[in-house]
């Protein structure tokens, strides 16, 4: 094969240099210079001189856009600075309020403090990483300290660069920002979708995050998606910058795309004239928004004001009332979550709210129907929380036909007939047939499956999906009933890897009294709990006859856990699949009560960093099956930490509160010690 003489090279690099430069003016400055027809014909001529010298092609080529296989799956990518959420505001009151805020905690005059505001897209919040100025990752804000890694899928789209513009980029950048869907964007590809008997989205979020989890990145690159930045969460190094301002300035320097409604505003006149104005252009923006977002614009003060647990303390989202629309209740049924929760949904004369036609609505629980006084036959209000969950705010009683007629709550699972849990003082109502309802199916088998639980590697959630979908596994005890030869014919499958899953299986079979507890998934019984259980009765059959009264005078299982043990042991779904499952094989050491000594009834440990003979999992399950409680904060009355290589802030608050603190070594002696009943030293 020929190579690429001096000229190719540099037709390749001028083609590169002028289709970034396209994507930039049409996707950041809105200012296209190239025609349609002219960047195709360039984007050809890159493609070809690419596969004639493919030592020529690089990640960050325009032709890369769409390069990767179909993925089998999302992987999971922690976020270096969590991506957390903002408190919000629901007023200008509100506003004035962090306004107030803001200036006591930094002990100056709020209304003389600059503002940056920008509109809350409604879309699918991501993270994008650069090193040396080329991307390298990108991921969703999923809880915001663990989400999944789509960078192929971020690829696709041309409002993100692949490569920063400019030659001083800094050596690592992370930005963050909202990927969305504009109102026309959507509105095409429904229309296709209808033509094709596609899925119909209901609304612009949906469809952008949906568009994002395509396994196959070429279907996401033929949706409408557009990325908008918000934020430089990480950038090395400090290019000194004094406000966020100048950052967004920045980041459309790199060739990002920012909000052509960011704007500096100074005080809480300032803000509350924002919000007003954008709240009037709301309409006609083409794309949906819920709100304003507002940061303290000084980076200094940012940081001077830190964050409490979940939010930070100089910003605040400002929504917009969600709009609302009356419209009649036709019907209520009761719908079955996956975790056992039982919501009543009313079935609504169809009406149009916000832009989307709603037929359901959600009265949330039994409080909130009598809270509403809500009735079959009545006209109300209908709001979309958020701009996206349809929801009963107002009934209006004057209209109520002679024909209404009261909600009736059911006794029994709509889905499965076992009896319905409501305990007093608590809002929700469940299911009880955890490990038989169908309904529940889908949570009951991840939890059996999960590492703390039975332990079965190999069987996720994609899996799962598939054996639910063709009927294969409906408890849990369907699973230890597999055969390798059906499973292979599975997509991605296999003779290999389904003769794994099935060691795996055999391998599960064989566990413990309180891993098997915990597997049962009993509401509000976890680790712990299942341990105490297993050490107080000594056999499953002692704890599924026990009372409520014998249950309660078990250390830490009161009243509330007492009864949704009880009531769970009292449903013949459950017993006769966990017959079942001992039938299979299932099975574990059953020990005596008071077997094993218990020399640290009573005191809480904290267990932090790496451990290198053991999991932080089984140092806390051991502690435990000495009676212990492992917690996840130090306090005064911590007994004692373990503490191993990359400790932080926990060992720190143990040094300052003078808790003793043990290196794994000394944690290995202890245990060792207190486990064969002698005096730990």
């Amino acid at each position: 094969m020929s190579q690429p003489d001096s000229q190719t090279r540099e037709e390749v690099a001028r083609l590169r240099a002028e289709l970034d430069d396209a994507n930039y003016r049409y996707y950041v400055l809105d200012d296209p210079k190239l025609t349609d027809a002219d960047y195709d014909r360039k984007l050809r001529r890159l493609q070809e001189l690419e596969e004639t010298y493919p030592e020529l092609v690089t990640p960050d080529s325009p032709t890369q856009r769409v390069g990767a296989a179909p993925a089998e799956g999302f992987p999971e990518i922690q976020h270096v600075v969590p991506m957390l959420s903002l408190d919000n505001a629901f007023d200008e009151e509100e506003v004035r309020a962090f306004v107030k805020r803001v200036g006591e905690r930094l002990e100056r005059d709020g209304d003389k403090l600059d503002f940056c505001c920008e509109p809350k897209l409604d879309g699918a919040a991501v993270s994008l990483v650069y090193e040396q100025g080329i991307l390298t990752s990108g991921a969703t804000r999923g809880d915001g300290r663990t989400g999944e890694g789509i960078t192929s899928n971020l690829r696709t789209l041309r409002s993100i660069p692949l490569k920063l513009r400019g030659k001083d980029h800094p050596t690592l950048l992370e930005v963050r920002g909202e990927v969305i869907m504009s109102h026309q964007g959507f509105e095409k590809l429904n229309d296709k979708a209808r033509e094709e008997g596609g899925k119909i989205f209901a609304n612009p979020r949906n469809a952008a995050a949906g568009s994002l989890r395509q396994l196959d990145p070429k279907i996401t690159a033929t949706r409408p998606l557009e990325f908008s930045a918000y934020q430089a969460a990480r950038i090395e190094p400090d290019p000194g910058a004094r406000t966020h301002s100048e950052l967004m300035a920045r980041l459309r320097k790199h060739g990002f795309r920012t909000s052509t409604h960011l704007k500096v505003v100074r005080g809480s006149q300032g803000l509350l004239d924002y919000c007003r104005e954008l709240g009037e252009q709301r309409d006609d923006l083409g794309y949906d928004i819920d709100g304003v977002v507002i940061k303290v614009d000084n980076l200094r003060l940012q940081r001077e004001l830190g964050f409490v647990a979940r939010a930070p303390r100089w910003a605040v989202a400002y929504k917009f009332p969600a709009q609302e629309q009356s419209t009649w209740v036709r019907d209520v049924e009761f719908q079955v979550g996956r975790t056992g929760a039982i919501t009543p949904v009313a079935r609504l004369e169809p009406v149009a709210v916000g832009g989307v036609t709603v037929s359901n609505a959600t009265l949330h629980n039994q409080d909130e129907i009598a809270r509403l006084g809500v009735m079959i036959g009545d006209r109300v209000n209908i709001r979309r929380a958020g701009d996206v969950i349809p929801q009963v705010v107002r009934v209006l009683k004057e209209e109520r036909p002679s024909d209404a007629r009261e909600i009736v709550f059911p006794e029994r699972c709509p889905v499965c007939d076992s009896q319905i849990e409501r305990l007093e003082g608590e809002a929700v109502a469940r299911c009880s047939g955890g490990l038989y309802c169908p309904a529940q199916r889908k949570e009951a088998l991840k939890h059996v499956a999960s590492r703390r639980a039975l332990d079965i590697d190999g069987l996720g959630e994609k899996l799962i999906d598939q054996l639910i979908e063709r009927e294969w596994v409906q408890t849990p005890a369907d699973l230890f009933r597999l055969k390798a030869e059906r499973l292979a014919e599975l997509p991605r499958m296999g003779k290999k890897s389904s003769e794994n899953l099935i060691e795996a299986l055999e391998k599960a079979k064989h566990t413990t009294l309180p891993r098997f507890i915990y597997a049962l998934g009993i509401r509000e019984v976890g680790e712990a709990t299942a341990n105490t259980l297993a050490q107080h009765f000594g056999t499953l059959e002692t704890l599924m006859q026990a009372n409520r009264e014998a249950l309660e005078a078990v250390e830490d299982v009161g009243p509330v856990v007492a009864r949704h043990i009880h009531t769970f042991f009292q449903q013949q779904h459950n017993l006769d699949t966990i017959a079942e499952l001992r039938e299979l094989g299932v099975d574990w050491e059953e020990a005596e009560v008071g077997e094993r000594p218990q020399p640290l009834t009573g005191q809480t440990w904290v267990l932090t960093g790496t451990l290198e003979s053991m999991t932080r999992d089984e140092g806390k399950a051991r502690l435990q099956a000495l009676g212990a409680k492992v917690a996840g904060s130090v306090s005064k009355k911590t007994a004692g930490v373990v503490a191993g290589p990359g400790a932080g802030s926990k060992l720190t608050k143990a040094e300052e509160l003078k808790v003793p603190v043990l290196d794994e070594d000394e944690f290995l002696s202890r245990l060792n010690a207190w486990e064969k009943g002698e005096e730990a030293t």
